[in-house]
């Protein structure tokens, strides 16, 4: 996949190109299945199958109080978006303030047009763009004739899967990880939802208690699921995946007032010093909620209960 960074990095097409826009937050099961209908269009039209995404969602520059929590740092986003294999190039479109204010008219001929000669646009049929949210569907379509492009509206994806229940969303899946449900969001998205951050030094608590724990810095812009302890996986710099038990949470039964809320991974079979590694934390089974124990011995037996519980789900993976 080539990766553009600034518009005017683009190398000219003679074929021109299919391009699909979206902030594709979390690259789920419903992404993927458009980027492969833009990879059978662009191939049977002889274009590049091409992704616009953003560097920021446009959320947290137009309305940053209520901006969601995302799924993917841009890192990861641009990864998964190349494992699909179904993406020639991808434009990553820094957002801000003046991007924000521009017109929706100017992007279609600056960006779309003239930058990236673009011959099919795919869209959701609900999106909007511009200024004020100015531009839809119809006016890319009306601007398109006359441009040289077409474009297509695409409603949600309906999974195959009949217990999801609802169509592929980056707020469904969001939802799921907030209320815990993280093997309701994992099949949503194709894979268990994943954190990333530095390993930074803690209070040592549970190195004291027989479990000494990675403490994961995540973003606080990145969606972690409610608190409570999970069955899951972390990958440090070696790039071996290990089993692992996270805790996510504010420690309860060691602090009376809210603490910190952490992200702990209980690394299993593993002895090493791990801070300043960079590391991936995968949730995929919650095994209980946060509690508050009223001894330190009640809370260590509950810690190798749920231990006991991820080597099993491990086993059974």
């Amino acid at each position: 996949m080539r990766l553009y960074r600034d518009p005017t990095e683009i190398e000219p097409s003679a074929r021109g190109r299919a391009v699909t826009i979206g902030a594709f937050d979390g690259v789920h099961l419903g992404h993927q299945a458009v980027l492969r209908l833009v990879r059978e269009l662009a191939q049977a039209r002889g274009l590049s199958a091409t992704v616009l995404t953003f560097d920021r969602h446009p959320a947290e520059v137009v309305r940053p109080a209520s901006a969601p929590k995302l799924l993917t740092t841009l890192e990861q986003k641009l990864e998964l978006l190349e494992a699909t294999h179904a993406v020639d190039e991808c434009l990553v479109l820094p957002f801000d303030a003046t991007r924000s204010k521009e017109p929706a008219e100017q992007f279609v001929e600056e960006l779309l047009a003239s930058a990236l000669r673009a011959r099919l646009v795919v869209v959701g049929a609900d999106f909007h763009f511009g200024y004020r949210r100015h531009g839809d569907v119809p006016l890319l379509q009306l601007m398109g004739a006359e441009l040289g492009f077409e474009t297509l509206g695409l409603g949600l994806i309906a999974p195959t899967d009949r217990d999801l229940g609802v169509p592929y969303s980056s707020t469904r899946i969001r939802e799921l990880i907030a209320a815990g449900e993280v093997d309701g969001a994992a099949r949503m998205l194709g894979r268990p939802h994943e954190v990333r951050g530095p390993v930074e030094r803690g209070d040592a608590r549970g190195r004291e208690l027989g479990f000494p724990t990675a403490n994961v810095s995540v973003p606080d812009h990145i969606c972690l699921p409610a608190d409570g302890v999970y069955a899951g996986t972390f990958t440090g710099a070696d790039r071996v995946t290990r089993p692992a038990a996270i805790s996510v949470g504010r420690r309860p039964t060691f602090y009376a007032e809210a603490g910190l809320r952490l992200c702990e991974a209980y690394v299993l079979d593993f002895e090493g010093d791990l801070y300043g590694q960079t590391a991936r934390v995968a949730f995929k089974q919650h095994l209980r909620g946060q509690e508050r124990f009223g001894t330190v011995d009640e809370l260590v037996a509950q810690m190798h209960l749920d231990v006991a519980r991820v080597r099993d789900s491990a086993a059974g993976a």
